[in-house]
This record gives structure tokens, C-alpha cells and sequence, in this order.
């Protein structure tokens, strides 16, 4: 029978590969990673993977729409599983450490822009910034 991640990543029109369900899996468990994290999680199980196909698999399953790819300012691109809630993201400006923020107010686009200068918008994506909860304790 097969797992969730290979009836996603078929439903999706991509070939199931033990990578890519490797992949979905790591950020199942381990929410905004960037590949480099993801290549290190999955390299034991899959010692022939290469981080160059970890970063095509990425691309695959965010094309796909399996992924959210989320790119704060100064950091390396990070990917997530949780998609479709047009939620938002908090980042430590000290450590870099991600965390999600539900919708800041009603359901999604949640913010109304001043001008959409013709476009139609789906979503709204906000990061805030500051300091996380092991940083506070540092300073």
C-alpha cells in the first residue's frame, strides 16, 4: 500500500522516487529547512544522493505545489509542507530560527493592499522580524 507522500507526489504528475519522498518526509518533521539541512537528513538513508539532486527534487515538488518555498532576507532559501493557509513567518534576526504566525487577521489574503494596480490578489506574505525565545534569554 502506498505511503501519503507517494500518492501526493503521483497525484502530482511526478514520478515517485525514494528521494523525493525522503524529502517530503524530512519536512514533514522538520519544518524550514533549507537544502543543505535536507541533504544532510537524507544522505544516510540515501548515501548516492547528491546535493545537487536534492536541490532539483526541492524544485520538482515546489513546482508540483508539495512545497511552500519561503526566502528570508539574508538567509538561504527554506522550504515547508505546510501550504494552501496563507500563513506567515516570524525570523530571529539574531540566529535565523523560522517560525509559522496563522493568518494576522481573517482569511486569506489577510491584508488589503492600497493598490493592486490591476492584479488580483490570492495572498499576502508577511515576515516579521525579531528576537526568539533562546536569543531573549541570551541577551
Amino acid at each position: 500500500m502506498p505511503n501519503q507522500h507517494e500518492s501526493e507526489i503521483r497525484a502530482a504528475g511526478l514520478r515517485v522516487t525514494a528521494g523525493r519522498v525522503a524529502v517530503l518526509n524530512v519536512l514533514e518533521s522538520a519544518p524550514h529547512s533549507d537544502a543543505e539541512a535536507v541533504f544532510a537528513a537524507i544522505a544516510p538513508e540515501l548515501p548516492g544522493t547528491s546535493i545537487q539532486s536534492v536541490y532539483n527534487m526541492l524544485s520538482d515538488l515546489t513546482r508540483a505545489g508539495l512545497l511552500r518555498r519561503i526566502e528570508p532576507e539574508g538567509s538561504n532559501t527554506r522550504y515547508e509542507r505546510r501550504l494552501g493557509d496563507n500563513h506567515h513567518h516570524v525570523v530571529c534576526s539574531n540566529c535565523g530560527a523560522i517560525g509559522d504566525v496563522d493568518c494576522v487577521v481573517g482569511e486569506a489574503p489577510c491584508l488589503e493592499p492600497s493598490s493592486t494596480g490591476g492584479f488580483t490578489v490570492d495572498t499576502a506574505e508577511v515576515t516579521f522580524w525579531g528576537l526568539c525565545p533562546e536569543c531573549q534569554k541570551a541577551a
